[in-house]
C-alpha cells in the first residue's frame, strides 16, 4: 500500500539585510581595512568563490535567485536561494535560504539533472570582517571592487557612515545582476567574427 507523503513542519527562512557599495579600487579596500582595524573589527577569513547562477525550470524560479558558490576551488560549496528584494531606507532586504554542501560538483550535477541550467558564472574574492555584530565583506570581482555590510537593518546605515560610506550611494543590484550587465557589455564590445 502506498504511503502518503510525510508532512514536514515549515522551516524558518532567514532574512538578509545588506548595504552594498562600489568603491574605486584596491586603495579603497586598503583604507577600509585600516578603518575596520581601528574600530576593533576582526578578520574572519578570506577565500575565492566561483559563483554559478542557475536558471530554473518553471515559473516559480523566476522570482527566486539560485546560486551555488564553490569555495576555494572546491569541493566545498554553499547553495543559496534568495527571494525578491525589498528596500527600506536604502537597505536591501531579501528572504534567503542557504546550506553548506560537502561536494559542490555533486550539487551542480543534481541541479542540472532536475532541469536547472547554468545561466552564467562569475568569480569573486572575499574577505570577511566582523564588527559589532555586522559582517563587512571586501569583495573583488572582474567588474569592480565592492564592500558589503550585512546585519540588523537598523544598524547598517550608522555602521556604513562610520566607515566613510554614504548609505544614499548604496548599490541596489545584486552581484548576479551586475555580472549579467558586465557580460552583456562585454558581448556588445566584441565585434562579430568575419567569415570568408
Amino acid at each position: 500500500m502506498a504511503r502518503r507523503r510525510p508532512k514536514h513542519p515549515a522551516r524558518d527562512r532567514s532574512v538578509e539585510c545588506e548595504l552594498k557599495f562600489r568603491v574605486s579600487g584596491p586603495r579603497d579596500h586598503t583604507r577600509l581595512r585600516a578603518a575596520l582595524r581601528a574600530r576593533g573589527a576582526r578578520l574572519e577569513g578570506s577565500y575565492d568563490e566561483e559563483n554559478i547562477r542557475f536558471e530554473g525550470p518553471g515559473k516559480t524560479t523566476r522570482r527566486t535567485s539560485l546560486r551555488l558558490r564553490v569555495l576555494d576551488g572546491g569541493p566545498r560549496g554553499v547553495l543559496t536561494a534568495k527571494g525578491p528584494a525589498k528596500f527600506a531606507a536604502g537597505v536591501k532586504i531579501r528572504e534567503e535560504t542557504e546550506t553548506s554542501v560537502a561536494d559542490a560538483n555533486a550539487a551542480r550535477d543534481i541541479l542540472l539533472a532536475l532541469g536547472f541550467q547554468v545561466e552564467f558564472t562569475y568569480q569573486k574574492h572575499r574577505a570577511i570582517w566582523r564588527l559589532d555584530g555586522i559582517a563587512v565583506t571586501l569583495d573583488t570581482l572582474e567588474f569592480g571592487w565592492f564592500v558589503e555590510l550585512e546585519g540588523p537593518k537598523e544598524l547598517l546605515p550608522e555602521a556604513a557612515l562610520a566607515l566613510g560610506l554614504d548609505p544614499s550611494y548604496a548599490v541596489r543590484d545584486s552581484y548576479s545582476a551586475l555580472a549579467r550587465q558586465f557580460v552583456a557589455a562585454m558581448e556588445k564590445a566584441v565585434p562579430p567574427a568575419v567569415t570568408v
